[in-house]
């Protein structure tokens, strides 16, 4: 049985609205996945996220197991009651950063180079199939995460959508590194499945992700694979290429197999958040993505707003916005524009890197993106979805949409 209930599509794409059930809760779905990397969407309490409209939050696997530790947070009574959030939260696999963040980056690896910087512990020892080996970067000690361990680990998170033990590679990597690493992926997955069936909880429900980089055959053969493995959902991972017109390509091509027996089975973009991307995605099928974007670039100073040329933002810490007596962004319901604070005040927030700037421009761009994805959920139910994206792509305020 599928925990998608998919309640409308859009005629002339693969969009679609649906609910996706979890232990914790449903998810209105096409949704945007805020990150809570260390158990917090930073900055932010966890109702003040809920109040914002978002149903579902995403904690880091890799971070977590390094810092705290699964086995405390499973003390806690596990990740919901930890950060106080009740609702839905999924949890990467941790393959990822330990490709990233443990050793720098995936190309970095694959040639052989150390990390970089003076302070960075991280390192990659072996990628091996048993798993990988790998220095902390928070301590420099070795640590081992393989699909056994990253299993475990989510069991003890205990986390609603827990996603399967990967290797992400870069777009650029050769055609033969791609295929043995996805076949790897595979077989990983296969070990993930087994783990989950003999130890996990069967109300925790699990995502594979297909891989094959930017290679037509290598993503769709693995995409397929994913979903005849059984798993309840699929998520779209590793790279997706060098631009956005190969993104939405290689997209295109994993969302095109998932048709007939595997058209119920929800769909995660992986990393993907940037307004005009959401709106392709929807398009393109996908019901939920998880993003770093709008909370980062509200940490630096950068406002979410609707001006497409300059990809949907405007850097509050710039000079000209000292005396700016006009809001973030008229009309736009969040704190900071409700309680009708200027621009000029939250420059100067941001510029002297005042924690509360922080939170007013995390708050404003989470903001701004639900309203973006609630516009394309209502779009799709009323049948809309092509005047909404028009509008959307055009700069045109979410929550106005014809």
């Amino acid at each position: 049985m599928s925990s998608l209930d998919i309640l409308a599509r859009d005629p002339g794409s693969r969009g679609r609205a649906g609910l996706l059930t979890t232990a914790h809760g449903k998810v209105r779905t096409p949704a945007f996945v805020p990150l809570a990397t260390k158990a917090t969407v930073k900055g932010l309490l966890s109702h003040e996220v809920a109040e914002l409209g978002y149903d579902m939050v995403l904690g880091n696997t890799f971070h977590l197991f390094l810092d705290p530790g699964d086995e405390r947070i499973a003390g806690f009574g596990g990740l919901h009651d930890f950060m106080g959030w009740q609702q839905p939260i999924i949890t990467d696999s941790g393959g990822f950063q330990v490709f990233s963040m443990g050793h720098g980056t995936v190309a970095s690896e694959i040639k052989g180079t150390s990390a970089q910087g003076t302070n960075r512990l991280g390192k990659i020892y072996a990628i091996e199939e048993r798993g990988v080996r790998f220095r902390s970067y928070l301590d420099g000690s070795e640590k081992f995460l393989g699909p056994e361990e990253s299993m475990r680990i989510q069991a003890n998170l205990g986390s609603d959508i827990a996603l399967v033990f990967d290797e992400c590679t870069p777009f650029h990597v050769e055609r033969g590194y791609t295929e043995a690493s996805t076949e790897r992926t595979h077989r990983w997955l296969e070990r993930c499945l087994a783990w989950h069936g003999e130890h996990g909880d069967p109300a925790q429900l699990i995502y594979g992700i297909s891989q094959g980089g930017v290679y037509e055959d290598l993503r769709k053969q693995s995409t397929e694979v994913i979903a005849a493995s059984g798993t309840p959902g699929i998520a779209i991972g590793g790279s997706l290429g060098a631009e956005k017109a190969q993104m939405y390509e290689v997209v295109d091509w994993a969302t095109s197999v998932l048709g007939g027996e595997h058209e119920t089975k929800p769909r995660h973009l992986l990393g993907i958040g940037e307004i005009d991307d959401l709106v392709r995605g929807v398009e393109l099928g996908i019901d939920t993505f998880d993003c770093a974007m709008p909370t980062r670039l509200g940490r630096h100073g950068v406002a979410l707003v609707c001006d497409p040329e300059k990809r949907w933002r405007v850097d509050l810490t710039a000079g000209r916005f000292k005396d700016d007596h006009a809001p973030i962004m008229e009309g736009c319901p969040c704190p900071a524009c409700a309680l009708g604070l200027s621009r000029g005040y939250i420059r100067y927030l941001a510029h002297a890197r005042e924690l509360t700037g922080m939170r007013l421009l995390t708050l404003h761009n989470l903001a701004f993106v639900q309203r973006v994805m609630a516009d394309l959920r209502a779009a799709i139910l009323a049948g809309t979805l092509p005047e909404t994206a028009r509008h959307l792509r055009a700069g045109g305020a979410p929550g106005t949409t014809p």
